[in-house]
């Protein structure tokens, strides 16, 4: 599959000029040549562009590019993933209904349901991975299931395909973020899921240069959301940013391949080091959906590792949120749990304060491994005891 979609997203662009990219447009809006065309594209009788807060050429290129990518009907961009979560959410869910979510979901969706969706009156329960897998009575009076397979930071797993027959069976729609597999590795469309979402800042851009975010779904479900909330919210995806996603699609599977083969050979090692406990990573799973690993994992250290140490110690790891570039980053738990404000999911989640999170990057693996190992080093030494002369 990984060589077929690597040569659908290496299509060359074309409306006719040669061009093999999509052009950028930069305009906010666009003319019509007469009052008729104009009057029949206010009245919904034709598809021309009107105004790019909620269609633009250029968006449009990348929406077909995804949408294709992960066997969709259709996409919409968004100027960041939580514009394209909390956007499909509040175009599906109304006051009274109720949402499942995995437990361990990406802190700022935690934050936008408790802090936003149940305040407006919609019901929200939090259940672990293993729940929606063996429970097939779990979706009962459900209005929307909001997965992430794996989940975030402690990355379990479930059975897409289980989950969406539990769901169709009690008429409930499933939501999943797909960020962390991209469709290379992982294409839950194809395992009955309702609705694809993506931060699209993470593998899809690939350069750490872009915040995005993007939808796919049905005709049906897309339309919903560009009906209602994509106009009326205003998280729209710019032209620039559209171009700089397309681009990254191109070598979305030979980066992906690179980010496996490197993590591959990271945890391998890991899990032999003294002062690892046990690395978090999901298994390859078939018939469940995930095909691949990505470069997104985490570490529990031992009491014998000092993790302010190891982190400070680092030199190609950087120290930082986000994920999915180039570069190799570090996330300690530790830091993410004394983050302020309200409706902290990894403290509600309980995670572990000796864990670490690892983005592995492009970078050569063996410098990667020669800079963890020299800092889990480092963070394990202890200084000699001093012996009293009294």
């Amino acid at each position: 599959m990984s060589d077929e979609l690597a040569t659908l997203l290496c299509e060359a662009f074309n409306d006719g000029s040669g061009s093999i990219t999509p052009p950028i447009v930069q305009s906010s809006l666009f003319s019509f040549d007469s009052y008729e065309a104009f009057e029949d594209r206010m009245a919904g009788r034709s598809k021309n562009a009107i105004y790019s807060r909620v269609d633009n050429p250029t968006v449009a290129a990348f929406e077909a590019s995804i949408a294709r990518a992960e066997g969709a009907d259709a996409a919409i961009g968004f100027g960041s993933g939580m514009g394209a979560i909390s956007s499909t959410l509040l175009a599906l869910v109304k006051p009274g209904d109720h949402v499942a979510c995995v437990e361990h979901v990406y802190p700022d969706a935690y934050r936008m349901f408790e802090r936003l969706l149940r305040p407006f009156g919609v019901n929200i329960s939090y259940h672990p991975v293993s729940e929606f897998d063996s429970d097939p009575d779990l979706l009962a009076g459900v209005d929307v299931a909001y997965l992430e397979s794996p989940n975030s930071l402690m990355f379990e797993t479930m059975n897409l395909s289980r989950v969406a027959d539990y769901a169709k069976q009690h008429g409930a729609l499933t939501i999943v973020d797909n960020s962390w597999a991209t469709p290379v590795f992982q294409r839950p469309i194809e395992h009955g899921i309702d609705i694809v979402l993506h931060s699209a800042s993470k593998y899809i851009s690939g350069h750490s240069d872009t915040v995005a975010g993007v939808v796919t779904a049905s005709h049906d479900l897309v339309n919903r959301v560009r009906d209602l909330t994509l106009p009326l919210l205003g998280s729209k995806l710019a032209p620039f940013e559209a171009w700089l996603l397309v681009r990254g699609l191109r070598t979305l599977v030979p980066r992906m391949q690179r980010h496996q083969a490197s993590t591959n050979q990271i945890i391998d090692l890991l899990r032999s080091l003294d002062g690892v406990e046990s690395v978090l990573t999901p298994d390859i799973d078939v018939n469940g959906g995930i095909i691949g690993r990505s470069g997104l994992f985490s570490v529990c250290f031992d009491p014998s590792v000092d993790i302010r140490v190891l982190c400070n110690h680092l030199t190609l790891f950087r120290l930082g949120v986000s994920w999915g570039g180039f570069e190799s980053l570090a996330l300690p738990a530790r830091v993410g749990l004394a983050q302020a404000g309200a409706a902290n999911s990894m403290r509600r989640f309980a995670v572990p304060d000796n864990l670490v999170r690892f983005s592995i990057g492009l970078e050569s693996v063996e410098d990667l491994w020669g800079d963890l190992e020299s800092s889990i080093g480092h963070a394990r030494q202890r200084p000699a005891s001093r012996v009293s002369t009294a």
